[in-house]
């Protein structure tokens, strides 16, 4: 049996290239997210839903645009991860 490693831990029984693929899928979230906000704010052209727009007191921060970008600010968690990986192998050399 092989031994996968990821930034997750390790997976016994699983094969290097869904090793592989799992490490970089994380990374997949963030930017799709990003890239959801821009269009849905693009294309939306700024109108919020009828049924948040009717509504008194509604939050500002309804719809699908403020979401997409919690979410991706949620996701960013792998990035972060990378990054300080990076530097902190810069920091060696």
């Amino acid at each position: 049996m092989s031994e996968v490693t990821t930034s997750q831990g390790s997976v016994v029984g699983g094969s290097v290239a869904a090793g592989a693929a799992a490490e970089w899928l994380c990374l997949a979230a963030a930017p799709a997210f990003a890239i959801m906000a821009l269009l849905v704010g693009a294309l939306d052209g700024g109108m919020p839903e009828m049924h948040c727009a009717i509504m008194p007191g509604a939050s500002p921060l309804g719809g699908m645009v403020p979401m997409y970008l919690l979410m991706s600010a949620f996701h960013a968690g792998p990035w972060l991860k990378l990054i300080s990986r990076r530097r902190a192998y810069r920091r060696r050399l």
